[in-house]
């Protein structure tokens, strides 16, 4: 992920984000996706997010979304560093997920599920230990309940 300077394209990208997430949809999945998807295995995203559900299709809305701003990111589109001044929903959602991921990624055999997210999310990590130190664990404390 690039180090370059952001530009107005960056801007623009980033704006356009910010309006998707409003999307009435998008709203109403993001809501639910903070304050009831708390599983913390894969019994419980099972009975949380049975498919066929409204709470299935509101996680699979959140991570794609997610997933695909990540990819823009991987992919060089987006500037990291502009992102990350004002993007930390995206680790919110990687906090909510990261444990249970590699039993979903192992039960539907899919290595490479949400593996743009999880990257953008390390970077993020480090990022913030970098600019501000100590913010990172207390973010993924408040987020993870611990």
């Amino acid at each position: 992920m690039g180090t370059t300077h952001a530009t107005y394209d960056d801007v623009n990208l980033v704006l356009h984000l910010y309006e998707t997430r409003r999307e009435e949809r998008m709203r109403q999945a993001r809501a639910w996706f903070a304050s009831s998807f708390k599983a913390k295995s894969f019994d419980e995203y099972n009975t949380l997010c049975a498919p066929g559900t409204d709470q299935n299709a509101n996680f699979r809305m959140v991570t794609s979304y997610w997933e695909m701003v990540a990819s823009f990111l991987t992919a060089g589109v987006l500037n990291q560093q502009l992102f990350f001044q004002s993007g930390r929903e995206l680790l919110f959602v990687w906090e909510r997920i990261r444990d249970l991921l590699p039993t979903v990624r192992a039960k539907n055999s899919d290595p490479a599920y949400l593996k743009n997210l999880e990257t953008v999310a390390g970077a993020y990590i480090e990022w913030m230990q970098v600019n501000s130190p100590g913010a990172y664990e207390a973010f993924s404390k408040r987020v993870r309940g611990l």
